[in-house]
């Protein structure tokens, strides 16, 4: 062996000798040199902590986000079902056919009628009455059967108003027809059921005579979606009337086929 051989083994053993005179120095001292392999239990049981509750709060806004969505879903299947359904369960039964009602006119009388302007003849019959020649105000021909029922009313005018004064023609002429449907009503009888109008009118203190005003009045009550009917008519301007302040003095007939 050559002389640098030796030097090198000599150089190595004092390294181990030292190693194992600081491990014998650890042991009288008490201490152990071994390095500490054992894991950090106490530094991994926190983040798994952190973890679970980092998890169990997300879950948690899931779980809230997909509550939410269903009672959304909930609420507009309740509110179509309601909206939907509701008219529908309105008129089924169990199983049960729906008859329907008819409903009585309140008036007693029979010439309620919903006249078909369409049709090729000009001739409408309402409660076995016959009417020809329809006009905007009036019918030229009125037949009425043998065995009908009449009703007359007499002349008739307008009211004074609250502060003495008699209205101007179409009020008058409304005031009046009111008083005559109050009466017609009273006794059993509509408006449907006047077959004839007469009317007397004055001018008024201008020398003027107010047709266009009659017939604003009249209009309100005959040709009506209440009452499509019209009478016969006749219109004449007289002098004078017995009542001063009136502008018109009407009378009416009444008939009607029980």
């Amino acid at each position: 062996m050559s002389s640098e051989e030796h030097r090198e083994e000599g150089a190595e053993e004092p390294v181990e000798a030292s190693l194992d005179s600081n491990q014998e120095a650890d042991q009288e001292n008490g201490t152990d040199a071994t390095p500490d392999t054992t894991p950090d239990t106490t530094s991994d049981a926190a983040h798994t902590q952190e973890d679970q509750a980092a998890a169990a709060s997300g879950l948690s806004a899931l779980n809230k986000a997909v509550l939410i969505a269903l009672l959304l879903l909930g609420a507009i299947w309740l509110s179509q079902m309601l909206s939907g359904d509701s008219d529908e369960s309105a008129v089924e039964t169990s199983g049960a056919a729906v008859t329907p009602v008819s409903v009585a006119p309140e008036s007693e009388s029979a010439n309620v009628a919903v006249l078909n302007r369409d049709e090729d003849t000009d001739v409408v019959t309402v409660g076995g009455i016959e009417r020809r020649g329809e006009g905007r105000h009036f019918f030229t021909t009125i037949k009425v059967p043998a065995g009908a029922e009449s009703l007359y009313l007499s002349g008739s005018g307008a009211s004074p108003l609250e502060d003495g004064s008699w209205g101007d023609m179409e009020q008058q002429v409304t005031d009046t027809f009111e008083n005559f449907k109050q009466t017609l009503e009273s006794q059993g009888w509509s408006m449907g059921d006047i077959v004839q109008v007469r009317a007397f009118a004055l001018s008024d203190e201008f020398g003027y005579l107010d047709f266009d005003g009659f017939n604003r009045g009249y209009r309100k009550f005959f040709g009506t979606e209440e009452n499509p009917l019209k009478p016969v008519r006749t219109f004449v301007e007289i002098q004078d009337l017995v009542v001063p302040g009136w502008l018109v003095e009407i009378e009416i007939r009444a008939a009607r086929v029980n």
